[in-house]
């Protein structure tokens, strides 16, 4: 009779040992990939996100099919500003508008002869295409408290504070403001980095 052959302890521990190697290694890549999820929801949630125009209502700034990188660290800690490019949802819809803050909770928007007045002094829109050229059928806006009035730079072709029912926006449903455009591609009438804030 042949003699039994004992395994080699050597051989059992390096078995085990790759067993036990293979777990760390998947575990460790199954925390690298939930770090790496969650690291993802909180950016876009509480500190930026990537947009994309669709539309005109915004020309010359901002044009059909640009790339926004949209910020939105700065609204929990201070009050919109003044010509902020915004990003928010109009009550009741999914998609999201990109507008021009005009008028901040308590003042008096007015439109007359084309221009724009808040609180009775002529607002100076320098960003604007062709000025003297707002126009609406209602001419006197009183901002809430708690919201702000908004309206595309491309007067003559967006649909706006203007015209909406609700034409004030409530701060809360800001979801961030403007930092930059990206335009690439050959569609893009013009092609580059623009920053905005």
């Amino acid at each position: 009779m042949g003699e039994e052959k004992k395994p080699n302890t050597d051989d059992l521990e390096k078995g085990a040992g790759q067993k036990v190697d293979m777990k760390k290694e998947i575990l460790s890549w199954v925390f690298y990939i939930a770090f790496v999820l969650v690291l993802t929801w909180v950016i876009i949630t509480f500190v930026g996100q990537r947009t994309r125009v669709d539309g005109r209502s915004m020309m010359n700034t901002l044009h059909d099919g640009d790339n926004l990188i949209v910020e939105k660290l700065s609204y929990r800690f201070s009050d919109p500003k003044r010509f902020d490019i915004i990003v928010f949802p109009p009550t009741g819809k999914k998609e999201y508008y990109i507008k021009r803050i005009i008028g901040l909770p308590g003042e008096t928007v007015s439109i007359k002869d084309g221009f724009v007045y808040i609180n009775g002094e002529k607002l100076d829109e320098d960003y604007l295409p062709v000025s003297g050229i707002t126009q609406s059928e209602k001419t006197t806006f009183e901002v809430p408290a708690g919201h702000i009035f908004a309206m595309g730079d491309n007067r003559t072709g967006s649909l706006d504070s203007r015209y909406w029912n609700d034409p004030y926006i409530p701060l809360n449903q800001l979801q961030g403001r403007m930092l930059l455009a990206i335009s690439i591609g050959p569609k893009q009438s013009w092609q580059g980095i623009h920053w905005i804030a």
